[in-house]
């Protein structure tokens, strides 16, 4: 009796011993994700890599943060809010000459979806028309593809003889009110919005900065460039590069459940099925062929856009170290 309780009492232990062990090989690592904007589509592999189970399984808890016009990704990831943001390059680039070092390690979107949305009845039908007329322009790191775009032109951004630029808010007002010839649009956001408001697609004229040559790199995934000196760090953002990476190419086959996921995580309440669904398919032109991995040549173009962009360029210097593959190789190669 005593052998048989002594027996029990060792194989309870055991069991004890084995279940700690195996909570402990299934902790999952915590990583925090700020996006650039509020959730809608534009980050809809995120969320379908959180809601399909791809970071549970990469032995990740993720929180995606959502953004918004107050909310500047850099900031929050100097001051401790996020492991990884997602960012324009022009703004990465511009908080690392400024002290903050974030170095991008995945590129998931593969094209600009930047474009200037004219009306027609303004009697523009291509750049050269762009003198004597008033344009909207986003500012906080927006502006500069657009200045050097203009430049390229030779058209002066001061008036007079050249174009003056309104400073536009993160709306389609300027163009409905015919107070701007031409606005900002994204090909995913704005243009429909513009659409909605009652415009026809065929009263419109767009110009498409990346068929203009010069597009900048978007939506990317940066870190903090002393964190990469970290392999557990390496190693946890692998696993949430590859995921997510997972989470975009199942929103390029399933766009309708994906626009779905979108909305479920929306939490203003502001977004719509119709309006969602109809960005999804405009992101995932800009995602498709991309396995995540920046093309230098992409960030050497983005450099130079940058570096002509009138007479106060958003960098001063090419930047050194600022993008690095030793993440997506070894998101790559799980």
């Amino acid at each position: 009796m005593v052998r048989k309780w002594l027996l029990a009492g060792a194989l309870a232990l055991s069991g004890i011993a084995l279940s700690g062990v195996s909570s402990v090989l299934h902790a999952a690592d915590d990583v925090t994700i700020q996006l650039k904007w509020v959730t809608q589509a534009q980050f809809a592999g995120y969320y379908v890599a959180q809601d399909k189970g791809f970071y549970e399984e990469a032995g990740l808890n993720v929180t995606i943060k959502p953004g918004g016009p107050d909310i500047a990704p850099p900031q929050v990831i100097a001051g401790g809010g996020a492991d990884v943001v997602v960012d324009w390059m022009p703004s990465a680039l511009a908080s690392r000459e400024k002290g903050v070092a974030l170095v991008n390690i995945a590129q998931p979107f593969k094209r600009s979806g930047m474009m200037l949305t004219c009306r027609k009845d303004s009697g523009i039908t291509s750049p050269e028309d762009f003198k004597g007329r008033t344009l909207g322009v986003w500012f906080f790191g927006n502006e500069y593809p657009f200045l050097s775009w203009m430049s390229s032109l030779g058209i002066s951004t001061e008036g007079g003889d050249g174009v003056t630029v309104l400073k536009q808010g993160f709306n389609v007002d300027p163009l409905l009110q015919k107070q701007a010839d031409c606005i900002s649009t994204m090909t995913y956001n704005e243009y429909w919005q513009v659409i909605d408001a009652g415009i026809a697609p065929e009263d419109l004229l767009v110009f498409k900065y990346e068929e203009q040559g010069v597009s900048t790199m978007e939506d990317g995934l940066y870190v903090l460039e002393e964190n990469l000196d970290d392999d557990a760090f390496v190693d946890k953002m692998a696993r949430f590069v590859a995921a997510s990476m997972k989470g975009w190419e199942y929103a390029r086959e399933n766009a309708d459940e994906a626009a779905d996921i979108v909305l479920e995580n929306d939490a203003s309440g502001a977004q719509t099925e119709k309006h969602q669904r109809r960005m999804m398919g405009e992101i995932n032109k800009l995602t498709e062929g991309s396995d995540g991995k920046l093309d230098p040549a992409d960030f050497e173009r983005t450099v130079e856009t940058l570096l002509s962009g009138g007479s106060d360029p958003v960098i001063s210097k090419k930047p050194e170290g600022a993008w690095s593959h030793v993440v997506i190789d070894k998101a790559l190669s799980m």
